[in-house]
């Protein structure tokens, strides 16, 4: 019997599902896709049957996908962005596995990189942050300890706040608790990669007035670190050096 597939569908430019994902969803007879965030260029013409994710349960959910599986037919669970971050597909997989259902799951573009991307940075640079954190703030859904932000802070790597926006002045007073000096860099990047992306850039000084100011709420990223400087890196990479030997290439001294 074909697995299940567990699709991560990329930020949300349908460019950005990968050419497996593409290919899964064109051959499946049953789509389930996360309606908030995926685009509707992914699912639009498809032979599949389509459901919309976001007014069902986990138990809906799964009556959908069981019972088609077992009917022999090829199912897509579409999820935003890379499943493995912040997806929920666990809970699916454990009651796919009480069900000796196979599955399978198929890497997405993560919203994180996503806005990197956008933002033109690398999230390490040699000698400033060789370490990301991906986190979010504690809100309806609580942290477990030891990973509130201010803990966090304390290491001043480069970090990714995702679902938290709606929080941007607790989300810098912790930061600021936790050790990142007020003109650590920040960008905001609301609804990274759609045609409707919006930047702020600014430090951890101004960038919850900017983000008040721009009405933004809701789907957005927070990145933080000295990476986001407008700047040269201070140190370049051993990797094109041509002081430096490496297992491809001879040191030109």
């Amino acid at each position: 019997m074909k697995p299940i597939h567990f699709v991560g569908a990329g930020p949300g430019d349908p460019e950005l599902i990968t050419v497996k994902g593409q290919r899964l969803l064109t051959d499946a007879d049953l789509v389930i896709y996360t309606g908030s965030l995926v685009p509707v260029a992914l699912i639009e013409g498809l032979k599949a049957e389509v459901h919309n994710s976001a007014g069902l349960n986990l138990d809906e959910v799964l009556e959908l996908m069981i019972p088609a599986w077992r009917g022999g037919k090829k199912i897509v669970r579409l999820h935003t962005g890379d499943p493995a971050i912040y997806g929920a597909i666990n809970e699916q997989i454990a009651a796919l596995v009480t069900n000796d259902i196979p599955f399978r799951v198929i890497p997405g573009v993560s919203s994180a990189t996503a806005t990197a991307a956008a933002l033109s940075t690398q999230l390490t640079l040699p000698e400033v942050s060789q370490t990301i954190i991906v986190t979010r703030r504690a809100g309806r859904t609580p942290m477990p300890e030891k990973e509130d932000l201010v803990s966090l802070a304390s290491h001043q790597a480069t970090m990714l706040i995702l679902l938290s926006i709606n929080m941007i002045e607790d989300v810098v007073s912790d930061l600021l608790q936790g050790g990142y000096p007020a003109d650590t860099p920040v960008a905001v990047v609301e609804k990274v990669s759609w045609p409707e992306e919006r930047q702020l850039r600014g430090t951890l000084t101004d960038i919850s007035q900017k983000v008040q100011e721009a009405g933004i709420t809701r789907t957005a990223i927070i990145a933080v670190g000295q990476v986001l400087a407008e700047a040269p890196p201070p140190v370049l990479s051993k990797l094109y050096d041509k002081h430096f030997s490496h297992g491809y290439r001879e040191s030109a001294v």
